[in-house]
């Protein structure tokens, strides 16, 4: 569900929940509202992986401060989507 996105936020979306989905938690569905941390069986490394995976997908940098204010995949996303706009 990615309701109230602008057209590069769900492109951003779309592959944050595509890197996720390994750790979901039975059938949960992964939203924006998803904590990362705490929704979903996720430790700092396959947070670490799965930000250079983004940042590869989109050719940018994530900066450290920005990995480590993010708590939800609406944040990662924001993140992803202001990075791509040059922001």
């Amino acid at each position: 569900m990615n309701d109230g996105l602008a057209l590069g936020q769900k492109e951003a979306f779309a592959e944050v929940e595509k890197l996720l989905q390994p750790f979901r938690k039975g059938d949960a569905s992964i939203a924006l509202d998803t904590d990362i941390t705490r929704d979903l069986n996720i430790d700092s490394l396959a947070v670490m992986d799965m930000i250079m995976e983004l940042e590869d997908k989109f050719d940018i940098s994530i900066p450290l401060n920005v990995v480590a204010e993010t708590k939800t995949v609406r944040e990662l996303v924001d993140a992803v989507s202001r990075l791509r706009m040059g922001a």
